[in-house]
């Protein structure tokens, strides 16, 4: 007994946990947002930003967590506490899979620069500090595009529209996709050169207006259009065609095609007195017709085709006559 008392002792202080100063308590200040964005587009200006999760301190923010969107005139210099002062807070919004969107009326701020932040305040009314600033020139709204049309092409889909303005931007949806900017263009028409025949794909045009300072205002969009391409589009007809004759052949040569889906090459005859008649497939840019007798003169013509069966014209004549 004398022994357990002093090994039970041991175990006991050993067990007590943390020995030293106590910690002091979290502060549960919301880390600030770092990535706030903000485009006019048509007659809203559009805000967004990831909402945060955690502390300063990286602790879990307990909810709900309340969101200070604020919007007012720029100033130079800049200072964040005239501006807080004198901004005005946007409503809050519902949040979707932790990013919160804002779409701000922009008719009463049209000729102005305004500057946007946002600040998280947690429950215990401790707020975070401003976001990132972000500066946005308010024009009158751009006008959308009109009119979208899509059409087939050989060389792709090729886009027209009616619109006010010299920079517009390209939309697609392939399939059930988000719309992904595709690219800029000038001027209508614009061909998206990366379709596929039988893929189906929607469009959408905006205008943009280049602004001071390497920024934009868009327009709102146009209306979606959607295409599916279906190859109907021969290939590129047969060029250079040659025909010499040899004792016991005509011998055939041309240049080769070089579309991506070409399946080959058709050729057509002509015998003394009579019609032209296909009389042979091709898979590379020659032949030899031994079907023939001396004394005799033929015309030739080849056509190229493709892997959906689409036919070219028939090439410019070539003749060869017979010793």
């Amino acid at each position: 007994m004398r022994r357990i008392f002093p090994v039970l002792a041991a175990v006991l202080a050993a067990g007590c946990g943390y020995q030293g100063e106590p910690l002091p308590p979290l502060a549960n200040v919301p880390s600030a947002v770092a990535d706030l964005t903000a485009i006019q587009r048509g007659a809203r200006i559009v805000a967004g930003f990831t909402v945060p999760t955690v502390t300063t301190e990286l602790a879990p923010i307990k909810p709900p967590l309340t969101l200070d969107l604020r919007i007012g005139p720029a100033s130079s210099p800049f200072q964040a506490d005239a501006w807080a002062a004198a901004a005005k807070t946007v409503p809050p919004v519902p949040v979707s899979k932790g990013i919160a969107r804002y779409e701000i009326a922009a008719e009463s701020w049209t000729g102005q620069t305004v500057v946007l932040g946002v600040r998280a305040i947690g429950t215990n009314g401790k707020s975070s500090p401003w976001s990132n600033f972000v500066t946005v020139p308010v024009v009158a709204a751009p006008e959308s595009p009109a009119d979208l049309r899509a059409e087939a092409t050989p060389d792709g889909v090729r886009l027209t529209w009616q619109g006010r303005g010299t920079d517009f931007r390209i939309f697609r949806r392939t399939g059930s996709e988000d719309f992904t900017t595709l690219a800029d263009a000038a001027q209508p028409p614009w061909t998206d050169p990366s379709t596929a025949y039988g893929t189906r794909y929607a469009y959408r045009v905006v205008t943009i207006v280049k602004l001071a300072g390497n920024r934009e205002a868009e327009s709102e969009p146009s209306l979606e259009v959607s295409i599916t391409p279906v190859d109907v589009f021969p290939p590129a007809v047969p060029t250079g065609l040659r025909a010499t004759a040899t004792p016991n052949s005509v011998e055939l040569s041309w240049e080769g095609n070089r579309e991506p889906d070409l399946a080959g090459y058709r050729i057509y005859r002509q015998a003394p007195g009579g019609a032209f008649q296909k009389i042979a497939d091709a898979a590379i840019p020659t032949y030899s017709d031994h079907a023939v007798e001396s004394g005799k003169t033929y015309r030739y013509a080849v056509s190229a085709v493709d892997q959906t069966g689409n036919e070219s014209s028939r090439s410019t004549l070539a003749e060869a006559a017979l010793e």
